[in-house]
């Protein structure tokens, strides 16, 4: 059976890592794209909104609704990749442990 003081000595280590791994998503950067590139949102892997690109082309009478449409599409686009790579780096820290369903981390 494992040590008290060893699973807590652990349980820090491991908390000293998540807390590495947050500071590291905060920084990274994703792009979402959408129209075949013409708008582009890019933003932190915490959801953080960077930045916003639109083609010039896009930007004429009557174009509103469809600009904002993509506008969307693309920040949805950023917020799954930003997701994905939250989620390897994740698995990259608790070792490919699985977690009970529903249980996410951190806490």
């Amino acid at each position: 059976m494992m040590n008290m003081g060893k699973m807590m000595k652990q349980a820090q280590e491991m908390q000293t890592r998540m807390q590495d791994m947050q500071s590291e998503l905060e920084s990274m950067e994703v792009t979402g794209k959408s129209g075949g590139g013409m708008v582009e949102i890019t933003m932190t892997c915490k959801g953080a909104a960077k930045g916003c690109k639109i083609d010039p082309s896009l930007v004429g009478e009557g174009d509103s609704d469809m600009l904002e449409d993509l506008i969307v599409a693309a920040m949805n686009d950023a917020r799954l990749k930003a997701d994905e790579v939250s989620r390897e780096k994740m698995s990259e820290l608790t070792g490919g442990i699985e977690l009970p369903p529903g249980m996410q981390l951190p806490f």
